[in-house]
């Protein structure tokens, strides 16, 4: 679903000590496959969450990766998880966190499902350099196929000091790590490239305006940290005010 994932995960996973038998989400799997990979490269259990893809096709995939003991796929979406507190010793998440973990609120309620001294590993698409009013020209400009690089969504994308601030300043994590890929843009490019060439693509490539960006403003960001013994309320839940008794 998302750029280079795979390569994404094996970067992510430099960072985190992870071992045989741990409980890791990986939120926003898309297609399993970096669930998969974790799953034979570290013997880790995998639940394979996503909230676009259908768990019955995840499953298919996990049967014929013969790792159906390890990755266990459902559909949730991101701010209405169905696991336990304290659950995971892990928690990953490849080319999507941008979707959701902008939100100020967001990593206090993620790192609910991650047991104390846990893990929380994300990787997601971000800019090199801040932009300033209008996005650059290159990167709105079509490319020969017709595609346009940047659309709204793409505000999401912030820099490694945006996510740094983010992070720190949270008291759910500490030892926060956030750093760039070096060349992130041409392990991207170098990825569309390779669905062109197989036929692939999914969606229209964006590797001319990846050229002709060359790293400048769009990369990839790395973000590491462990949880704490702090525990946030869940302001997602639609029962809180129920619960503290001021909805009679």
């Amino acid at each position: 679903m998302g750029p280079n994932a795979l390569w994404l995960a094996e970067w992510l996973a430099e960072g985190l000590p992870l071992s045989s038998g741990m409980r890791v989400l990986d939120l926003g799997c898309g297609r399993a496959m970096t669930s998969i990979f974790l799953a034979r490269e570290f013997g880790v259990q995998v639940w394979a969450t996503d909230f676009w893809i259908t768990p019955d096709h995840n499953w298919q995939r996990a049967l014929e990766a013969k790792v159906t003991d390890l990755v266990f796929p459902l559909r949730a979406e991101a701010h209405s998880l169905p696991f336990p507190q304290g659950f995971f010793d892990a928690v990953v998440s490849i080319d999507a966190y941008q979707y959701f973990g902008t939100d100020e609120l967001y990593l206090g309620y993620l790192s609910r499902f991650v047991r104390p001294e846990g893990l929380l590993g994300a990787v997601m698409p971000a800019l090199m350099q801040p932009i300033e009013g209008a996005p650059p020209e290159h990167l709105v400009t079509p490319q020969s196929n017709g595609k346009v690089f940047w659309e709204d969504g793409c505000w999401s994308f912030k820099t490694a000091d945006w996510w740094r601030d983010l992070w720190s300043r949270n008291s759910s994590v500490t030892d926060v790590q956030i750093d760039t890929l070096r060349d992130g843009w041409r392990h991207w490019r170098d990825f569309e490239k390779a669905l062109e060439i197989m036929g692939r693509s999914v969606f229209p490539s964006d590797a001319e305006t990846l050229d002709s960006d060359h790293g400048r403003y769009i990369g990839f960001v790395r973000a590491i940290a462990r949880k704490t013994e702090a525990n946030t309320m869940n302001l997602y839940d639609p029962s809180i005010a129920v619960r503290i008794g001021v909805d009679r």
